[in-house]
């Protein structure tokens, strides 16, 4: 798409400068190879800005770092000269991009000396920016934040992390919400994957990806539902098309709209938005007429088989079409590709996990997997793309409302285990809470309010919430508001809150949209390449950035920022009790990184010392480009990036786990099984696995987790050291801070945490068997009676949620249109640091919808023109329209990526002189609507409805 509308501003900048912008992207750095001067784009408050002199002899020195984008984990070589970033390439030998680059990727060094940053700590007042030091800054912001909670209690300040935080300032960031005292702490994987995690786990134990870009190259098969990677993950999209040529390999596509990807399959579905769960069934269905099912794996390895039977006879083909729009001979293909080609895995993203009903379809889709024997071997396995480049890493480290690192929750006993790693008293922590009980619920135990539903939180009675008081003050540390739905109801929450705190390179849009002139804080954080330490793909493995150059402007990086108001807060002592500050203020990563491995057993965080992962991002030229294990050299056998679980303490040397519950391995080397997590038996049945386990178990057959008792009974407690006693006593695998247990476990050949079944059913959710449930705003008014919705809950995450009250209210009639959205292949997330980018500003300029011929024929408009979309809760965004059938009748599309503009008005004057993005545009969630997961609170983005108006 070619849209070529530039807004006045850039007009005036490219006027001034006497050239056009394609000139300018002719001319400028990258054929020079040095850094564009700091007043080139930006107006007269930065023209003291002067680039760095660089001599041409200056000599080079090569650093490696990560690209900070999607979650594939591109390595690149940053080339600095004088402490000045001034060239890349694309890592030849890294073993996930082998040289390969995405646009985003091509344009990083842009983003490491971005011109359009925020340069100083800023506040509104009186409807102006006005400059303050970093020391006014802090004590401003934390006098508030202790005001407001003398008066309303720990939980009335919300702390909105970020999956663009490295894992160590991650980590630091949810251990600094507990000691402040609160469980209002969330992140982007709220509304990107938390569905993934929950129904993911709840299935077979762990909630990531379970095998790894490099291993779909043995894959015979490949579903994609929900996913998009040609454009979403560019780089992914090598590993696919190698094993398209490889194996020939079979690519289904189950999407509503015809993407890039779609180009490229063997077998495309056009699925009806929401209807996720009924075309797998149907898949489904003639798996089991035909009996393609892998019998031997099911018996052996599944639990609850039968219940999806049952489930699955109701949905014939007949029926199936009737739901989906999808043909018998479609779905029949489906499953014959599928069973016909295995091993195969399916791949999802959030086409697939953002809908009222996503803990639904992604344990629909790992059911599949399991019926059709594809887990837990090379080819097969659940590939779950990742969105952010810390998204998996951040959420392993808690930056969640329901956790603490490690997913161990947020009951006493979790509590107990971190107050043990922290050194600190456990009941000095708990009196750092409210200590009152909301709904008999004490806040330190209670799930606090997730990022979906802050909004909520400020707008709802406080009487309906379970907390003291509502959310009055907002740190946005790294979130883009424009990412989340009911964009209209987060204006208004914006206006009541009493202060704003955004920490972040670029001012977001967060700094604009609020319709406020005071109480805004913006604190420029440092890129990812101002600092360093460690990241997790989407894969699990872990990487570590190289610091690439020293913090430009005036900001800092976030752990220090940390560290500043902690100590203004009262709890740096705590904080950082067994972490060194270093001259600069800044807590000494390598510690922080030490510190989560001494307390994250469940999931194998454990393993991975600074010293381990650097030797790895050191070596990837030795690395197996498909089964990335090291062939010789320093760290020979080890998984690249040592993938969790990374078993025991560092010592123990264990290489990572490439596949997750891969028995054809040792544990030692990477092997397991299903996780023991839901107990050992169930309604009078047994949960473990029957005669299948790990190659080199000493128990043949399931078993339960270890813990002291079990090794005592097994008689293998004398294997343990004296001092490994004395900390196992009463322990168990997870608890054990001295991993004896996993230690002994794991030289008998077993896994820690036991060895049983996966569960096709999960009794604690809403659904047992995942159902097909109508989404909250539905055309299709003739099934709503057959696949309703649940009925509203009371306080879900301390915060009511409605369902029926919303799906009985028939919008369909004067809102005809389904709306879904997505990504670009230029821009990423909320959008604000690509589109500052002048080489991907280039790439996409404007904020567009795309409509089929047929509907803009109805309505009377052409490819072109300017259009109004309205949502179904009045929220409307101008934008261009892109006619197209890419997708059908009936259905629009927008990115998400666009900010600046709202309902119509351009907010470009509203944010500081010279840090506006290049490309401003409508945000898509102005438009979007009401509808939450009820198990995760998971925002419904994917399917609601609209109207569409020529302007």
């Amino acid at each position: 798409m070619k849209l070529t509308k530039r807004s006045d501003s850039v007009q005036k900048q490219e006027n001034q400068l006497g050239i056009t912008r394609r000139m300018f992207m002719r001319t400028s750095t990258i054929a020079a190879g040095a850094v564009a001067s700091a007043s080139m784009f930006v107006p007269s408050m930065m023209k003291k800005a002067q680039a760095k002199e660089v001599p041409v002899d200056a000599p080079t020195e090569v650093k490696r770092t990560i690209c900070s984008h999607c979650s594939v984990g591109c390595g690149i070589y940053a080339e600095v000269q004088n402490g000045v970033w001034t060239g890349q390439e694309p890592a030849f030998d890294h073993p996930f991009n082998a040289g390969g680059h995405c646009a985003k990727g091509a344009a990083l060094r842009e983003h490491g000396h971005g011109e359009r940053r925020l340069k100083y700590p800023m506040k509104l007042e009186n409807g102006k920016w006005k400059k303050l030091s970093w020391e006014q800054a802090i004590e401003e912001v934390g006098n508030k934040a202790l005001e407001i909670r003398k008066e309303s209690g720990p939980d009335s300040v919300y702390w909105l992390g970020s999956a663009k935080h490295n894992n160590e300032q991650a980590y630091l960031y949810r251990k600094n919400a507990a000691m402040w005292g609160t469980n209002n702490i969330d992140h982007q994987a709220r509304i990107c994957h938390s569905t993934t995690v929950a129904g993911v786990a709840n299935t077979w134990g762990y909630g990531a990806m379970t095998n790894s870009f490099n291993d779909m190259h043995n894959c015979k098969s490949i579903l994609f539902i929900g996913s998009n990677p040609a454009e979403a993950h560019p780089v992914a999209m090598q590993h696919i098309l190698i094993a398209k040529e490889k194996n020939s390999c079979k690519i289904v596509v189950a999407d509503p709209r015809r993407t890039r990807t779609a180009a490229k399959a063997d077998h495309y579905v056009a699925l009806r938005p929401g209807s996720d769960v009924a075309f797998i069934w149907g898949v489904l269905w003639h798996v089991f007429a035909n009996k393609w099912e892998d019998q031997e794996f099911i018996n052996q390895r599944v639990f609850g088989m039968d219940e999806i039977r049952t489930e699955v006879a109701k949905w014939n083909p007949a029926e199936v079409e009737r739901v989906t729009g999808i043909t018998e001979a479609e779905v029949y293909e489906t499953a014959k590709l599928l069973s016909e080609n295995r091993p195969g895995c399916v791949v999802w993203c959030m086409g697939g996990t953002q809908h009222t009903t996503g803990n639904n379809n992604t344990r629909a889709y790992c059911i599949l997997e399991l019926a059709l024997g594809n887990m837990g071997k090379s080819g097969g396995g659940a590939n779950i793309f990742r969105g952010h480049d810390n998204v998996q890493g951040a959420t392993d480290l808690g930056v969640l409302s329901d956790t603490l690192p490690g997913y161990y929750g947020v009951g006493e006993g979790a509590w107990k285990h971190w107050s043990k790693v922290w050194e600190l008293d456990f009941e000095w922590i708990k009196g750092r809470f409210d200590q009152g009980k909301y709904n008999g619920k004490a806040p330190m135990n209670n799930f606090g309010i997730p990022v979906s539903r802050w909004v909520d939180g400020v707008l709802e009675d406080k009487a309906n919430i379970e907390q003291n008081d509502n959310i009055r003050a907002m740190f946005y540390w790294g979130h883009a508001v424009n990412s989340q739905t009911r964009g209209t109801e987060i204006r208004k929450a914006m206006s009541k809150l009493d202060m704003m705190v955004i920490v972040d390179p670029y001012p977001t849009v967060a700094a604009v949209m609020n319709d406020r002139t005071d109480g805004v804080y913006l604190l420029p954080a440092t890129t990812q390449f101002e600092t360093h330490g460690s990241v997790t793909a989407s894969n699990r493995s872990f990487q570590w950035r190289e610091k690439i150059v020293e913090p430009l402007f005036e900001s800092k990086p976030d752990h220090e920022i940390m560290y500043l108001l902690s100590k203004k807060l009262g709890y740096a002592d705590q904080l950082f009790k067994n972490i060194q500050i270093d001259e600069n203020n800044q807590p000494v990563i390598e510690d922080i990184t030490r510190e989560f491995n001494k307390g994250m057993w469940t999931i194998g965080y454990t393993g991975q010392s600074p010293e381990r992962i650097k030797a790895h991002t050191q070596n990837w030229h030795t690395f197996h480009k498909t089964t990335l294990e090291a062939e010789g050299g320093p760290v020979n056998g080890e998984t690249y990036g040592l993938p969790w679980p990374c078993w025991g303490t560092p010592e123990m040397k264990h290489p990572g786990t490439h596949i997750l519950y891969d028995t054809s391995k040792p544990v030692a080397q990477g092997g397991g099984n299903f996780r023991t997590r839901f107990g050992v038996e169930y309604e009078g049945q047994s949960l473990l696995a029957e005669d299948s386990y790990p190659v080199g178990c000493e128990i043949e057959d399931g078993h339960p987790e270890f813990t002291d008792k079990l090794l005592k009974q097994l008689g293998w407690w004398d294997d343990l050291t004296p001092e490994e006693k004395v900390a196992a006593e009463g322990k168990n695998w997870k608890t054990d801070l001295s991993g004896g247990i996993q230690r002994v476990a794991i030289k008998h050949g077993c896994m820690p945490f036991g060895n049983a079944k996966a569960r096709a059913i999960v009794w604690t959710f809403p659904d047992r068997v995942p159902q097909h449930r109508e989404p909250l705003y539905t055309p299709r008014r003739d099934l709503v009676a057959d696949y309703p919705t649940w009925d509203d809950r009371a306080a879900n995450f301390r915060i009511p949620t409605l369902y029926k009250t919303i799906q009985d209210q028939d919008k369909s009639k004067e809102y005809p249109i389904i709306l879904t959205s997505g990504r670009l292949v230029e821009y990423e997330g909320g959008g604000e640091e690509t589109r500052s980018n002048p080489w991907l500003a280039e790439l996409q300029q404007e904020m567009f919808v795309e409509v089929n011929p047929k509907d803009a024929n109805d309505i009377g408009f052409k490819d072109g023109d300017m259009v109004w979309v309205e949502g179904a809760e009045k929220g409307r965004i101008h934008v261009k329209a892109m006619v197209t059938r890419r997708v059908k009748p009936g259905l629009a599309f927008v990115p998400f990526h666009f900010g600046g503009k709202f309902q119509g008005e351009d907010l470009r004057n509203k944010y500081p002189e010279g840090t506006d993005p290049y490309v401003i545009g409508e945000a898509a969630n102005t438009a979007t609507t009401y509808g939450y997961d009820p198990v995760t609170q998971m925002q419904e983005t994917k399917v609601t409805l609209c109207k569409i108006t020529k302007a």
